[in-house]
């Protein structure tokens, strides 16, 4: 088994595009949420998201016409130049793109369907039907960097396909399958899911507020974010910058309840994580949370690190509080953020906690970074249905 080292990283948020503004906008405690713009939001009580804003696809796609891939595929692809450039990737090596989300491209779907029923079936967009469909979103990153000798794969295991994606990219390469694995997840905002999670009563009116007392739910989002995997000596022997060290991954699926989380599969997949890596629960210096701001969600998760850490758990941090949930790509993201905590030195906050709330007995960071350099960071993943994905990333030493 070969060690595995993070050597690249792309974002695109609605905090800031980039491994260097996102991880500012994490530091700063920045916060993404804003009035939907992305579709027709009358009707609706409230609908704040996380939008990614000022996006021109163009700065970064120049191989495939943009006018081929949908908003979620141009999300995923420019990630992934980003963060191909920022490895110096050798795109001649054998390799896997793993590309984890949710809806794909639901909101290409809707744009089209919203246009005929408003304009007719005359004002469509021809091109529209040629647009890159969801389950290939990893087949646009690999023609616009040009990876022939690849195999990519899109993984839809909803709101925690970003971190089976990375996981996915990490056995490849420590096995030898792959020489590299570019890997994440990539969602753009999309009327369904929201529709549903506001029917559901999830959706908070005006921010994220996970751990807290009075917290309300969710805010949906869009963004992406991708990874470059390599075999750490290779890494080092070409003089790479890394950034830190994939140590190990778990997954469950406990199937217990299509949309609540279940104690024993998440408390599971933490210890399988754990002992895939090596790592002991003391050793880890923070636990980048699912932390959806729901009320079952986020005691659940609380209550299954407690049941793994004991009673004083490390610091336990939500990053959807500035970036909402941004489905596949949400933990992909806090993938990127765990990677930068680790770089940069620093522990981001849960944003907007006023009430800390008995059931969620966890140190969130509440509200202001913290300059703590983390040398074993966990990051957590729970999924409809209980698709659950655990990753353990640590310092480059």
């Amino acid at each position: 088994m070969r060690r595995v080292a993070v050597t690249g990283l792309g974002v695109v948020s609605s905090i800031g595009t980039g491994a260097a503004e996102f991880a500012a906008g994490l530091r700063a405690g920045r916060g993404g949420a804003r009035p939907i713009s992305a579709f027709d939001t009358a009707g609706f009580a409230h609908a704040t998201g996380c939008e990614v804003v000022g996006f021109d696809p163009h700065r970064w796609i120049r191989q495939v016409p943009v006018a081929e891939l949908g908003r979620a595929a141009q999300l995923a692809t420019a990630a992934a130049v980003q963060a191909a450039a920022d490895a110096g990737l050798d795109t001649g090596r054998r390799g896997l793109v793993a590309v984890g989300t949710t809806d794909g491209g639901s909101d290409e779907g809707e744009r089209l369907t919203e246009t005929a029923v408003r304009a007719g079936p005359e004002a469509m967009d021809p091109a529209g039907a040629a647009r890159v469909p969801a389950h290939l979103l990893s087949v646009a990153v690999a023609r616009e960097l040009g990876l022939s000798d690849v195999e990519p794969t899109t993984l839809g295991t909803a709101c925690a396909a970003g971190n089976y994606a990375i996981g996915d990219g990490f056995d490849a390469v420590r096995t030898g399958v792959a020489e590299f694995a570019l890997c994440g997840g990539a969602d753009a905002m999309c009327r369904t899911t929201f529709t549903g999670f506001y029917r559901l009563g999830a959706v908070d009116p005006e921010r994220c507020r996970p751990f807290d007392r009075d917290r309300g739910g969710i805010l949906t989002g869009e963004g992406a974010a991708m990874l470059v995997l390599e075999p750490l000596a290779a890494a080092r022997a070409r003089g790479a910058h890394v950034y830190a060290e994939v140590l190990g991954h778990g997954l469950t699926c406990d199937a217990g309840h299509p949309v609540a989380p279940d104690q024993d599969g998440v408390a599971r997949c933490m210890e399988l994580a754990l002992a895939d890596a090596g790592v002991r629960p003391g050793e880890v210096d923070l636990i980048s949370a699912h932390g959806t701001g729901t009320k079952v969600n986020d005691a659940t998760e609380c209550a299954a690190i407690h049941r793994v850490f004991g009673p004083q758990p490390p610091p336990t941090v939500s990053m959807k509080s500035m970036l909402g949930h941004t489905m596949g790509a949400a933990s992909a993201l806090a993938a990127a953020g765990c990677v930068l905590a680790i770089e940069h030195g620093f522990l981001p906050p849960t944003i907007n906690h006023e009430h800390p709330d008995p059931a969620c007995a966890v140190d969130c960071v509440p509200n202001v970074a913290r300059p703590v350099a983390p040398r074993i960071v966990q990051n957590n993943a729970l999924a409809f249905g209980g698709n659950n994905a655990v990753v353990l990333f640590g310092g480059p030493e």
